[in-house]
């Protein structure tokens, strides 16, 4: 082997790509007395400088990232932090898997659609949510998770300190809001009006994705007020998806399950 390959075989082996590959056009260089040796050892060396800042920057780029999606998933407020991949949909077969997996696109976040869980208590609506939040935080777009009863608590501080409209723009802004668990406690006409002017301001703006125990013909008795709960609906559900569930609870399926072993 000569030593021009010998050059060649150490360049690679020291993982000096850009010297290597450059080698040969700055050898004519210096053959043809267009560059001198220390010149083109000068030149070869910080292109080599230059490739590994390049590399650096975006090893630091991609740190900064990953700090920002752990940021936005922290600020989201999950529950708990659950994915497609935990939901066992054989549990809830009336589910259409290829359309609750095709959230996971972000697709209806870009339509500005929304998404309404129906079922009873336990069958998974908050997970499905939480999983759906996750994925948009991960893509790092702004996403809010809050219990419904919260909402409305937080809502009526701050119109108690003359906020509520700075509030509601804040609310307003997130391109995916998270209500969980509407109907599992009653909603006096002051917090139904409040409710009335978020979804409002968030209508066909950005993406709001609602879990409730409660079927949209008892809304009208959940807000006491038929006009405003209707007038909340017309907003959620138009351009949505409803996913309906109907199957048993998680939380039961054990318990089930031993009764089940107990009589055998």
């Amino acid at each position: 082997m000569n030593n021009y390959n010998k050059l060649l075989n150490n360049l690679e082996t020291l993982k000096l790509l850009k010297m290597r590959d450059n080698i040969d056009s700055y050898i004519d260089l210096i053959n043809n007395k267009k560059k001198d040796i220390i010149e083109s050892l000068y030149e070869l060396t910080n292109l080599e400088i230059e490739l590994r800042n390049e590399k650096a920057m975006y090893g630091e780029i991609e740190i900064l990232n990953e700090k920002r999606i752990q940021h936005s998933i922290q600020f989201a407020g999950f529950p708990y932090q659950k994915t497609f991949e935990e939901f066992d949909f054989s549990f809830q077969p009336c589910l259409n898997k290829a359309q609750i997996l095709d959230f996971k696109n972000l697709r209806f976040i870009e339509n500005k659609e929304n998404i309404l869980f129906v079922g009873s208590p336990g069958v998974g609506k908050t997970h499905l949510a939480t999983a759906i939040g996750l994925e948009n935080a991960k893509n790092n777009h702004t996403t809010y998770f809050i219990n419904c009863n919260d909402l409305i608590e937080t809502l009526k501080k701050a119109h108690s300190h003359n906020r509520l409209d700075e509030k509601l723009k804040t609310l307003a802004k997130y391109r995916l809001l998270i209500i969980d668990e509407v109907g599992y406690l009653p909603i006096d006409l002051e917090a139904a009006n409040m409710l009335f002017q978020l979804i409002n301001k968030r209508y066909e703006k950005n993406s709001t994705i609602i879990t409730t125990n409660k079927p949209f013909s008892k809304w009208g008795e959940l807000f006491g007020d038929n006009m405003i709960a209707n007038a909340i609906l017309d907003r959620l559900l138009h351009h949505s998806h409803v996913i309906s569930i109907t199957g048993k609870s998680y939380r039961t399926k054990d318990i089930l399950a031993d009764t089940s072993n107990s009589k055998e």
